[in-house]
């Protein structure tokens, strides 16, 4: 009888041991979120993409690859600049804009990587690129290449308007629907500077 009280005790303490360990799986795996956001701005970017793998949806996956080219060519249109801008505060915004938007590009390629993720390549500019939001077309990339003087300021902020205005619109999804802590940083980050950058935009056309 002590003997089967003994088995019994056991059992129940086995039991016991095992579902204390599920229970902290489960508190483990839902404080990831919270582990990741708090992260983000204490550990380096390398470590705080380490600790938060897996914590991406498809809308943060949809969010770097489509802001990568788009990113890519806002940073064409910015090389355009030094020699063909007439304006001084023109050129200085193409430089501010690459500034800004080149480590942009490094960090969404380094997130889409640890993913396992398709990295947009180099210079693909395909047609469904063009067809996103604020993204210029062949023709338009043609004409700001030819222009020169006042012609290109003007022609350069009324297109950049334009393409800010198209992330500005990307971030807001990627706040909606995204679910990794630092994508979700980066598109606040994209919508405040970017909007600040069109207002100014505005204000150098005569807008505002």
């Amino acid at each position: 009888m002590t003997a089967h009280r003994s088995t019994l005790r056991r059992t129940a303490a086995a039991a016991a041991a095992a579902a204390a360990a599920l229970v902290l799986a489960a508190c483990g795996a839902s404080d990831n979120g919270s582990a990741g956001s708090d992260g983000g701005a204490s550990q380096s970017p390398a470590a705080s993409a380490s600790a938060s793998q897996g914590e991406h949806n498809a809308a943060d996956v949809a969010f770097a690859q489509g802001m990568i080219p788009h990113h890519r060519q806002a940073i064409e249109m910015a090389d355009l600049a030094p020699s063909r801008a007439q304006s001084a505060e023109v050129k200085k915004l193409a430089e501010e804009i690459k500034k800004a938007q080149d480590p942009e590009i490094k960090t969404l390629t380094s997130w889409l990587e640890s993913w396992g993720e398709e990295v947009p390549a180099e210079g693909a500019m395909d047609h469904s690129a063009h067809g996103m939001d604020g993204m210029m077309t062949p023709e338009q990339m043609e004409e700001l290449e030819k222009a020169s003087g006042k012609a290109f300021d003007t022609a350069f902020l009324e297109m950049m308007i334009e393409h800010h205005e198209g992330a500005v619109a990307m971030a807001k999804t990627e706040q909606a629907d995204g679910a990794y802590p630092p994508a979700k940083d980066m598109a606040e980050d994209i919508i405040t500077s970017q909007s600040a950058e069109i207002a100014q935009m505005n204000k150098l056309l005569g807008k505002n």
